[in-house]
Order: C-alpha cells, then structure tokens, then sequence
C-alpha cells in the first residue's frame, strides 16, 4: 500500500496540486491522467522519492520493493544488456556483484567464505538463480532476440533500449511499478503483451499513459489531476471519459429531476459493466466495475478542441484509383513497389508500414512527390486535404505572423470574427490568437493543421501521423471527428484505439508488394494469415 497525506506541490505562484490525501492498494492498476502541464510525471516522481513535496508525505508498507521506468536511454552505453535487466531488481544485482566478486578473490578469507554463504543463502530467495533466464524471457516476449542479450547496450537501436529498460522494471515481481509513458517508442505487439502482462500483474501499478488503448486494457482505477486536486475514481479511462461527459450534461440541464438523473447513471453503469465484462480488460478481471459510482465523478475542467470535418460536396463514383506505384530512396531500395489499390464509398483505410515509407505515399498522393512509376487518379468531384506528420515547413520564421493571419491564408472568408471562433474551436481564445505562428509547441501547430484542414471542407482527408504531440483530450477529440466523418480517409497512426474503431480497410506497404484487409485492426495483428503473407513479402513479422 502506497498512503499519501496532505500532499502539496507548488512552483512560484502556480499550484499544481494541494491537500491530496489518496490510498494505493495492492492488486491494483491505477492510471494518471490530467491536461498537459498538470503535473502527471511530477506525481509519479513524488512517489517514487525523486523530487519532494511542498508539505506532505508518502508512506510504504515496509518490506515492499519499488521498481520504477527509467527515461535515460543512454544510462547503461557500457552494460550488458541481460545485466542491466537484473539491475532492475537492485538489492538483489548488488548481492550477486558482492558475492562474485568474493569468489573472484583470490586472497579470500574464512571470513569471506561465510559472508559469500550468507549472500548466496539470500539472492536464493529473492529468486536470483532464476534471474537470467527470467530476464531472457522478458527481452524475448518483447521482441529482443537472444543473440542481442549479450551485447552492450549502445549496440542497440533506441527502440530496442526502450524494451531493456522496461523489461529492467518489470523483473523480479516488484510490490509497486511506477511507469511513466510504457507505451512510447513501443510497435503494437509489444504494446499488446504489455497490457496482458500488466492485466495478470497481481501487485500495485501506477502508470501515466497517453494510449486509451492500453489505459482501457490494464486499469482498474483513473487518478485524475484536475480542480489543482487529485482524486481516485473507480473503473478505467473510457468510464472515466464517458461518465465525465454525463455527469457535465447532466449539470448543464438543471430541469432534470433528481430521480432521471440517478436512472440515467445506472442504466449507464450497466451498460458499460456489460461491455467491460466482453472484453480482456483487466477491470473484468478483478471486478472493480461492481464498486462503479457514477455520483463520485465530477465533470473535467479540461478542454476538448472541436474537430469537425465537413465536405463541401458529396463524392461521385470514382474515388481514388492506384496502379503499379513504386518509390525507392535516395539509395536506389525501394520503400514500396507494385502498389496497387481503388478505394471504394466510404472506406476509412488505417496505412501501416515502414514511417519513411508510408510518408513517402502520403506526399505522392498528396502531390508532393512524383513516383518513380505508376499512376495515381483522383476521381473530379474529390476535394482532398493533407495533414504531414513533418509540419515545420508551415511554421518557419519566414512566415513570422500571428494565428489570425497564419490561418486566414487558408480560409475563404477572411473576416477576423470568423478566424478567430475558427482558432477558438482549436482552443486559442483571448490573447493567444496573436502568438507568432513560429514559436507554438508540437501540440499547437497540429492543432493548427487541423484547422487548416477542416477549412478545406474536404471529402477525403490523408493524415500521416496526426496523434504525434497531442494530449488525450485532442486525441480523443480527433479520434470521434474521424469516426463521424463521412467522407473517404487514409491514416496512418500509433494510437491503437483510433485504428480500432475508425478504420475498416488495412493496407500494409512494403518493399517487395502490399497486404490489403477488410479486417478489424486486433484481428489483424494476430491473424496468421497475415503474418504469413508479411512473412512472404518481408520475412519479418510487423513491427
């Protein structure tokens, strides 16, 4: 148990959170969410006695072992990679380094003897004769192949430190895991073993995450930082979400009586404990939805950008035809050959493969790029809109201006009342409409690139990577407006819950040819015949 009393932190003037009194109880996942800037990864560094508090205090049970994600990738360069595993159970590696370094001595005395018994006698119980191959196993599960257990770590590519390092925090059983953003960096299989881990993990988790996908699979409670508070709610983020936005309707319709408001809660209560017991999420598991309590929930103070795509006109017959497209790079391989694809009514199509690859099919499509062979054919009455996973070039000093006039490049009316309740939608208000369009953060400027699309009224929308730098709230924001569009759209993203429930057509790229499915995204990932068909093309399973 983790028991926190009058907690406060502060920075200056700015509050971040105060008087917070919580209990973390054993058996439990609880995930930390709040608005950017709330102080999420400032928690967890406060419970894991990182950084300490401006009044307050947190406490263990005794006797419980903390193992907490590391961020510094470059930590270990000269370590081997199976050591710096072990390393994850601390007290356990330093009494392997002592007792080695006994038997390695070749002046050891009596003396030396019996210490090296006392400390074989404990790394025995703590499971050390167990901990290379435990170690092995976790590396394996996550994609590093054994011939790499034996390098050093700055042998490896970045990804491939991300999976050491988290594997170095899952060893040995630890009472309470602390992690900071487990899912970036991560391919999707590695992501879905992560959460059946974490779902079966029979101690304490606290995890912050910006994936609704593994938020929804591993939690059993949402630790929302909001109101400068930080409360405990039972159930996991789509609950937390949808509960939210009720319980905010509820308070707006102050007509409504006591009585219809209550039927409205736990009729939505067992609405969503139904779906919830369908599916692998770990709040089945251990029946936390039967403790659900709809009236403990208050309305998010946060804000959601409006994301709305409107066409302008409605799509004829022909939408997009693709035949024969090859691309190869500046070093003569080819990123993709012999794709060949037509896109039908009302296809929503997920594009999964190599980043440098897929980028390359969006700017061709988009008319950025020429193929090296192949054609491309739009039908007429299709009105398209890009948005780049690279944006920079939009917002360079050359361009030096403020939103008002960023945006209303792109819009056909320039009247300011009309700019500025566009930029308000993107949640710009006040003074922040006249920022230098130069100088905005990862998060803005997509924000920015959406309204600049949705200004195009497009029926068919090409999005490279449109996740990368939003908060939940945008995700979750974008994340509908994908799924209400009725319009044509190709995408490519990490977020596993916006592939899930927006796309119903998969194309997968590769060097040598491409993989086109109707399937649902989960059901793409483990069907065996996809990954004898990408086996066929690639020799290697996705990534």
């Amino acid at each position: 148990m983790i028991t926190v009393n009058d907690l406060a932190l502060q920075y200056g003037k700015r509050v971040l959170f105060k008087d917070v009194d919580l209990k973390f109880t054993q058996g439990n996942c609880y995930g930390v969410i709040g608005a950017n800037g709330a102080g999420k990864s400032t928690f967890l560094k406060i419970l894991s006695g990182e950084i300490d508090p401006n009044r307050g205090q947190v406490t263990f049970e005794p006797g419980n072992r903390m193992a907490v994600l590391k961020q510094d990738h470059f930590a270990y360069e000269n370590e081997q990679v199976l050591n710096v595993v072990i390393m994850g159970h601390q007290e356990m590696y330093q009494i392997m380094q002592e007792k080695d370094a006994i038997y390695m001595n070749p002046d050891a005395t009596e003396e030396d003897g019996m210490r090296a018994a006392e400390l074989e006698n404990q790394f025995g119980e703590m499971g050390g004769w167990n901990a290379e191959s435990d170690a092995a196993e976790l590396l394996s599960n996550m994609g590093i192949k054994e011939d790499l257990h034996y390098l050093n770590m700055s042998e490896l590519s970045g990804s491939e430190k991300v999976k050491v390092l988290l594997a170095q925090a899952l060893i040995g059983n630890p009472d309470m895991l602390l992690l900071d953003e487990p899912t970036n960096d991560l391919d999707a299989k590695t992501i879905t073993w992560l959460a059946d881990f974490l779902a079966d993990f029979k101690n304490m988790v606290i995890v912050v995450s910006h994936d609704r996908y593994f938020l929804d699979m591993v939690c059993t409670h949402v630790v929302d930082i909001d109101y400068q508070q930080i409360s405990i709610y039972t159930g996991n983020y789509t609950f937390w979400y949808e509960s939210s936005k009720l319980k905010a309707a509820q308070l707006a319709n102050k007509n409504k009586k006591m009585e219809q408001k209550r039927a409205e809660m736990m009729e939505f209560i067992q609405r969503f404990s139904a779906n919830a017991s369908k599916s692998r999420q770990a709040t089945s598991r251990k029946k936390a939805l039967e403790k659900l309590n709809l009236e403990e929930i208050k309305p998010s103070s946060r804000k959601y950008p409006y994301i709305h795509f409107q066409p302008e006109r409605q799509p004829g017959d022909q939408i997009l035809k693709v035949e024969n497209l090859s691309k190869q790079d500046e070093n003569g391989d080819f990123l993709f050959k012999n794709i060949s694809f037509t896109i039908n009514h009302g296809e929503k199509i997920t594009l999964l493969g190599d980043s440098n690859a897929t980028t390359a099919l969006y700017e061709i499509l988009a008319g950025e790029l020429e193929a090296d062979s192949g054609t491309i054919e739009y039908g007429q009455t299709i009105t398209s809109t890009y948005v780049p996973n690279e944006n920079q070039r939009y917002f360079t000093d050359a361009q030096e201006q403020d939103l008002i006039n960023w945006l209303r490049e792109y819009s056909e009316n320039k009247d300011e009342q009309f700019i500025r309740g566009f930029l308000g939608r993107m949640l710009f208000s006040g003074e922040e409409v006249y920022k230098q369009s130069s100088v905005l953060s990862g998060g803005e400027k997509v924000r920015c690139m959406m309204a600049k699309a949705m200004l195009a009224h497009p029926n068919f929308v090409l999005l490279d990577e449109p996740t990368n730098h939003l908060d939940l709230e945008s995700i979750t924001a974008l994340n509908e407006a994908l799924r209400d569009f009725v319009g044509n759209l190709i995408f490519t993203t990490h977020d596993h819950q916006l592939t899930q429930t927006v796309a119903n057509r998969i194309i997968e790229i590769t060097p040598n040819g491409m993989i086109d499915s109707l399937m649902e995204f989960d059901d793409y990932l483990k069907a065996d015949n996809i990954r004898d068909q990408r086996a066929e093309l690639t020799g290697q399973a996705l990534a």
